[in-house]
């Protein structure tokens, strides 16, 4: 019998609703001194290691013969080659959690062969579950979501994400927000790829540009904005979002420009 997405989706929201208690309890009592470095500028502590562990062991019980990709590694080697596979970020805004920013979420995907099939991103601090299963709309909280009909470049609101660990395309990447400073209503950085995706897919913000991602930044969120009847690419081509490391997401009637913006500065 094929899987019932739509109720797996509503089972999934289910769970990281459960798992967004967890952080929030943890955030009323965390100790800065408790996180880790994986990179200079790239944190980790035990709650984002933590709320994977209880994602991995719910969704294990959800579909038993899934493999996952996750960023902390603790479901074991990522898994490229099962029919369906799990993406997770279980703290997408790790920074803005150390720091008490409430801008963080949970993020899950599912594939099948590849193909994104199921996805929730749940913002923590605003108790939002933003869900979504292909072929069957965009929702927040249960409630249809669509993207914008703004048309306009130059009356959209636009969101990025700043380069943390690899500075080598900085003078590409400050040209490009120069030019949307310019030609949009305004430029926000929210510090989690997953609130910013959900944003556009609940017409919050016209357009979001970011490099430098992984799958579990972006997975559910590329479903949630398709879905809501936006457009997902890399910068310059149709290209692969979710393994191609760079994103543009829009209400589509704006893509072209976005991309023709990030086109004049971007090799």
């Amino acid at each position: 019998m094929p899987l019932d997405f739509t109720q797996l989706s509503h089972d999934l929201a289910a769970l990281c609703r459960t798992t967004a208690e967890f952080i929030r309890e943890e955030a009323a009592t965390f100790d800065r001194a408790k996180i880790e470095h994986k990179g200079v500028h790239d944190l980790v502590s035990y709650v984002d290691q933590e709320t994977e562990r209880r994602l991995v062991a719910g969704l294990r019980q959800l579909l038993p013969e899934a493999g996952f990709i996750t960023e902390e590694g603790t479901a074991g080697p990522d898994a490229h080659t099962e029919e369906f596979v799990w993406i997770i970020d279980p703290l997408d805004g790790t920074t803005n959690f150390v720091h008490g920013l409430p801008v963080y979420c949970i993020s899950v995907a599912l594939t099948q062969h590849r193909e994104l099939v199921v996805g929730v991103v749940h913002e923590v601090g605003r108790d939002e579950s933003f869900r979504a299963v292909r072929g069957g709309g965009a929702f927040c909280n249960d409630q249809p979501i669509r993207v914008t009909d703004v048309a306009e470049l130059n009356s959209s609101l636009i969101a990025t994400g700043f380069p943390y660990k690899d500075f080598g395309k900085m003078d590409a990447f400050l040209q490009i927000l120069g030019a949307f400073f310019t030609r949009s209503h305004g430029v926000r950085r929210l510090g989690s790829a997953a609130a910013d995706l959900a944003y556009v897919a609940a017409g919050r913000c016209e357009g979001f540009f970011e490099f430098n991602l992984n799958s579990y930044d972006v997975a559910a969120g590329i479903l949630l904005v398709r879905e809501a009847g936006g457009h997902v690419t890399q910068f310059l081509t149709d290209g692969d979002p979710l393994f191609g490391r760079e994103i543009v997401a829009s209400n589509q009637l704006i893509h072209a420009e976005m991309q023709a913006t990030i086109g004049q500065f971007w090799q």
